[in-house]
């Protein structure tokens, strides 16, 4: 019988963090939850032993914290299998509006924070586990193919971290057998939505409220219960048997509406490259 896996899991105090916690355990999976108020978590060490669960207090802007996190997590386990990226949140603004002190702290958490959590396990996987190895999923969003009007930043940065996974990929020693993948989920009901931060309107966008963004932000406090009917357990089903794949995909789009994002945005690109190919045939250096 196969040892249980030892899980990484950031963002572990809600939404699909937790619910992905819960399952992992549930699997007879070890997990270390990270998050900043691990109180938050009692119910669950109540009734879990160490030896299954601990938590560790974790803020992924950090960066110090992050080795901590992971040199506790290899005492107590001896290594890590699974690393869960998820610590995220997300502002509702027109881009224009945005703060850049708001954005910017925004892109430490969604793209800085996961960009350290995911150096330091590549660092686990291959100078501590024996035998080498593990597995990254790294929570990005369907907004990584078509920004959301409203939430453009968050975009954004899910969309650096997407390219930025994928020069991760192209550069890993095959040796080290390190798989990455980007889960892409789209419309999951989660606290995520309404612990939401909002922006107010940008003064040019306030008197005309057919604006895109406006009809984004009329959707609130009731678009939870109108869009989001993606299951945050099923998520974790999924995300476990995505860790036990030999040979996972690069990207798992999740959800009808993300599958929709990924397919609009693959046909944009094919469709763009084939009407404009003719503007490529004349811009090279001639011998």
């Amino acid at each position: 019988m196969a040892s249980p896996k030892v899980w990484f899991i950031t963002g572990a105090s809600a939404g699909l963090g937790r619910k992905v916690v819960e399952y992992a355990l549930s699997k007879g999976d070890n997990v270390v939850a990270t998050l900043r108020k691990p109180s938050m978590l009692e119910d669950l060490t109540a009734k879990y032993p160490s030896s299954r669960l601990v938590t560790f207090p974790l803020d992924v802007t950090d960066t110090p914290s992050i080795t901590t996190a992971f040199d506790q997590a290899i005492s107590h386990f001896n290594r890590v299998d699974v690393v869960l990226n998820n610590a995220g949140y997300y502002i509702v603004s027109e881009t224009e509006g945005m703060p850049h002190k708001a954005a910017r702290e925004m892109f430490d958490v969604l793209f800085w924070g996961a960009e350290n959590v995911m150096r330091e396990a590549i660092r686990c996987f291959r100078d501590v586990n024996r035998p080498i190895g593990g597995r990254i999923l790294n929570v990005s969003s369907r907004n990584a193919f078509i920004p959301q009007v409203g939430t453009v930043h968050y975009a954004s940065a899910k969309a650096a971290l997407e390219c930025l996974t994928e020069g991760y990929i192209a550069e890993l020693d095959p040796e080290w057998q390190i798989k990455i993948t980007l889960i892409e989920p789209g419309l999951f009901r989660t606290s995520m939505i309404q612990s939401r931060m909002t922006e107010p309107v940008h003064p040019a966008y306030e008197s005309n409220p057919t604006l895109p963004s406006r009809k984004y932000r009329a959707l609130y406090p009731d678009i939870e219960d109108t869009h989001f009917d993606g299951d945050p357990a099923k998520f974790a089903e999924v995300a476990y048997k995505l860790s036990c794949l030999d040979d996972p995909p690069i990207r798992l789009p999740l959800h009808r509406v993300a599958l929709e994002s990924a397919r609009k945005k693959g046909e944009s690109l094919l469709e763009t490259a084939e009407n404009w190919s003719s503007w490529s045939d004349d811009v090279y250096l001639h011998k």
